[in-house]
């Protein structure tokens, strides 16, 4: 048998002339080697305080105290481990299973936040208000990557979704402020998004208009026609225009008193409930219907598609128009939770953040989902570096995602494909 043969899976015998790629072996083994000798040899000597439960919680949990060099060593020594045992698996003609990157990459990011709190000023941080403040900031990285995962399970590239998250927020905040109910700013956000994504739409799929260039020009367009109406509108008239409240939160009787995870996950605006929902749909809808089905083969073989009687450019079209009105909904996060106004390019480039997510997390809609977590992860760490006074650089942690991206999408984390005919027009005939 031939080495291109089909990989067995993890655990299964190996077959004869086949050898999986070395790839996740050596990357684990090196990112294990890293942290032997910098969070592990060169760790600070001072103990990292890891809180794992807030002053006001019902029942209190005692804080974490990990010794920052003999804690990174013994963490450095389970990378090691999980390495080896890929390394293991290599020998013996099998992939690493799907489970060991997810875990090795939990133990090194706890194994990065021991180095850097042991190294601070003053070595104590919040776990519970460090996860609740990421889930809190993943939330329009949720929405703007699922936007994605839609348009390019279709074959059509979103480039866009910075526009589609900003004028969902300028809307939400403008439609909430006139009705003044952030409800109807909310599904004002999602109109807005979809109608960026109609122009996205008809641009690439009718005219066949490169499609990076349409989402890059919709972005400067949506940028300079907010940032406009801010100024000419927005600014002069603030009571008028932009002041649009906040969404409520609303927190789910009893599972909201769980301690730790109840606060994060079920103390959520409506916004915030619609991304789990969102989550669970679309992946759902990709993946156990007659729908999404549909859907996968146009984004795979267009040809084949339209042969069997589907109509192709009409399921990218109301594909792509589906996840700008879902950008949307993550466009109004910012204006309508995060903060109660509308401010010029409010957005910050979320929109790109999110594109990286959607490769990260390999065009589906719950690694999507887990990759805007560990962005959100990153920026709210980011803030807290300077307060707690590590030597640590802030934009160190900013950096981290992208690496780990550019590392996805070079196969060395495993393999990272999308879609064979996304940014393909199609042409029948």
């Amino acid at each position: 048998m031939s080495a291109t043969a089909t990989a067995p899976r993890a655990g299964a015998p190996s077959l004869p002339g086949f050898r999986p790629s070395l790839k996740v072996p050596v990357s684990l083994s090196v990112l294990a080697l890293v942290a032997l000798v910098f969070f592990g040899l060169l760790g600070s000597g001072q103990t990292a305080e890891m809180k794992v439960s807030d002053p006001g919680d019902a029942v209190q949990i005692p804080a974490l105290m990990i010794p920052g060099q003999a804690g990174g060593i013994v963490l450095a020594v389970l990378l090691l481990a999980m390495a080896a045992y890929s390394i293991y698996l290599w020998t013996r003609g099998e992939r690493s299973p799907k489970w060991l990157p997810i875990a090795f990459a939990v133990v090194f990011v706890f194994a990065v936040l021991v180095w850097i709190v042991a190294g601070a000023r003053q070595p104590s941080i919040s776990l519970a208000g460090l996860v609740a403040g990421s889930v809190t900031l993943a939330v329009p990285l949720v929405f703007g990557s699922l936007s994605g995962v839609l348009c390019e399970r279709v074959g059509v590239v979103n480039i866009a979704i910075e526009g589609q998250l900003l004028g969902g927020a300028f809307t939400a905040a403008l439609v909430a402020t006139v009705t003044g109910s952030p409800y109807i700013g909310l599904l004002a956000a999602a109109a807005a998004g979809a109608a960026v994504s109609m122009v996205l739409a008809v641009f690439s799929i009718k005219y066949l208009v490169n499609q990076i260039i349409v989402g890059v020009v919709l972005n400067v367009l949506v940028s300079g026609l907010t940032g406009f109406l801010f100024g000419t509108v927005m600014a002069p008239n603030k009571e008028q225009f932009n002041t649009p409240g906040r969404l409520d939160i609303l927190p789910i009787p009893l599972l909201s008193d769980i301690p730790i995870i109840g606060p994060v996950l079920f103390e959520q605006s409506v916004a915030g409930y619609l991304m789990y929902i969102a989550v669970a749909v679309v992946w759902f809808g990709l993946f156990k219907t007659r729908w999404g089905l549909r859907v996968r083969a146009v984004g795979e073989h267009p040809q084949a598609a339209d042969t069997l009687g589907i109509n192709v450019n009409a399921t990218r079209f109301w594909n792509v128009t589906l996840g700008g009105a879902i950008a949307g909904i993550g466009g109004a996060v910012f204006t309508l939770v995060t903060i109660d106004s509308f401010t010029k390019d409010i957005s910050g480039g979320r929109g790109f953040i999110a594109l990286a997510a959607l490769i990260f997390g390999r065009w589906n809609p719950i690694g999507a989902f887990l990759a805007s977590l560990l962005f959100g992860f990153a920026y709210n760490l980011q803030s807290i570096l300077g307060i707690i006074g590590t030597p640590v650089p802030s934009q160190f942690m900013a950096m981290l995602p992208y690496l780990v991206t550019i590392f996805a999408v070079a196969g060395l984390v495993g393999r990272s494909r999308p879609p064979a005919a996304s940014g393909i027009p199609y042409v029948k005939g």
